[in-house]
């Protein structure tokens, strides 16, 4: 099987098929990570420009890794030095970087569909690295990648996402990824941080962490997405504690080989204890691992093994 696609903007247009063949390659690439010298040759006279929007560590330094260990250039824009502050719109800015004869570009942008409004637009590959509160591809990918690897499969685990929903892109790429892959997925959060009709997503909802977390086999925890919220939607962060926190009794009514998983950054105290974060059961250090495994996967499939 070929990769047939230009551009990866989502985990909801992509096929089961496709999302095996992605996680199947960054299988043989996690291997390299393991050798004393991290590099292959295969993106070699390859240009990738990192064009961030939104402030961002892990999956920034994650593509520029991944990047460089395919021996191929790469270029970090930042907004805050760049001409859009001078009024060029973001169209110009990246048709400039195109001109320049990169041959992708990761987008990270504050509003929903920046990724495919430049992907119908210019003719290089374009990454979505994440785009306001609707997806972040690469995050879901990896997420299926670290699950699979300790599960085995994916098909038939009982996944529950819990936290601030409504505010976040991971959710709704895990979401459809683990619903394509065959996994049972539950939501939980306050009533507040839950969007309208989650449940047309495929999803079990409930407002008890207790349900959420019973007979779970994975536990993705989100953070409470602040910046994004014009004004507060939980009363307090003790109380969000109180009620959506996870804790040991809590974890107890999960299954005894639970994984827990966290996309980043994490709110230590708030969402999830220290305790419980550097535990054995925790997987969230792996996961920022075998980020840039997929993400050289993807890299690769885009600009090597497509058939387009």
């Amino acid at each position: 099987m070929r990769f047939e696609r230009k551009d990866l903007l989502d985990l909801r247009s992509l096929s089961a098929e496709e999302i095996n063949l992605i996680l199947n390659t960054a299988a043989s690439f996690r291997e390299v990570l393991e050798r004393p010298i991290k590099k292959v040759p295969t993106l070699r006279g390859k240009t990738i420009a990192n064009l961030f929007f939104e402030p961002s560590t892990r999956t920034r330094l994650s593509f520029e890794l991944s990047a460089k260990r395919l021996n191929a250039d790469i270029v970090n824009f930042s907004s805050s030095t760049s001409s859009v502050l001078k009024g060029e719109s973001l169209l110009d800015t990246a048709r400039n970087i195109v001109a320049m004869k990169v041959d992708a570009l990761v987008v990270r942008h504050s509003s929903p569909g920046v990724s495919h409004f430049l992907a119908q637009k210019l003719p290089v590959s374009i990454i979505n690295a994440g785009d306001g509160a609707h997806e972040h591809p690469t995050q879901g990918l990896l997420d299926l990648y670290s699950i699979r690897e300790r599960k085995g499969n994916i098909a038939n685990l009982n996944v529950a996402i819990i936290g601030d929903i409504a505010h976040s892109r991971v959710a709704r790429s895990d979401i459809w990824g683990l619903n394509k892959m065959g996994a049972r997925v539950r939501v939980c959060g306050p009533p507040t941080l839950i969007p309208k009709d989650i449940e047309k997503l495929g999803v079990e909802l409930t407002y008890s962490i207790e349900e959420a977390l019973l007979d779970c086999d994975v536990v993705i925890m989100l953070r409470i997405q602040r910046e994004r919220q014009k004004v507060s939607l939980v009363p307090s962060l003790q109380e969000y504690r109180d009620f959506f926190s996870l804790n040991r009794e809590k974890l107890k009514l999960a299954k005894p080989d639970v994984l827990i998983m966290h996309p980043g950054p994490v709110n230590r105290g708030v969402e999830i204890p220290a305790k419980i974060a550097d535990s054995r059961q925790s997987i969230i250090l792996n996961q920022v691992t075998n980020g840039i495994a997929v993400r050289m996967a993807v890299l690769y499939l885009l600009l090597v093994h497509s058939s387009r």
